[in-house]
């Protein structure tokens, strides 16, 4: 799995956890939701850290907690 499709996946199973929607996501975050649905839809490649910090404040989440599950402990090199 790449990295990229890891961070779709986590924001999606944060989405269900807190019961909010991509959109909602997107407006407490302050990031468009064109910008996150093309991470959520797999079209996004090289999701910035700053993106993803913001993410976390949206969610509420440090970015540790973000990526401390067994999803990105088990990620593969990527070589490109």
């Amino acid at each position: 799995m790449s990295i990229s499709n890891a961070v779709a996946d986590r924001i999606l199973e944060l989405c269900a956890e807190r019961k909010i929607t991509v959109n909602k996501l997107s407006t407490i975050s302050g990031i468009t939701q064109s910008t996150v649905n093309d991470i959520v839809n797999r079209k996004a490649k090289n999701i910035g850290i700053v993106t993803i910090k913001k993410l976390c404040d949206g969610f509420d989440i440090t970015i540790t907690e973000f990526f401390d599950t067994e999803k990105f402990r088990n990620l593969e090199q990527e070589m490109y």
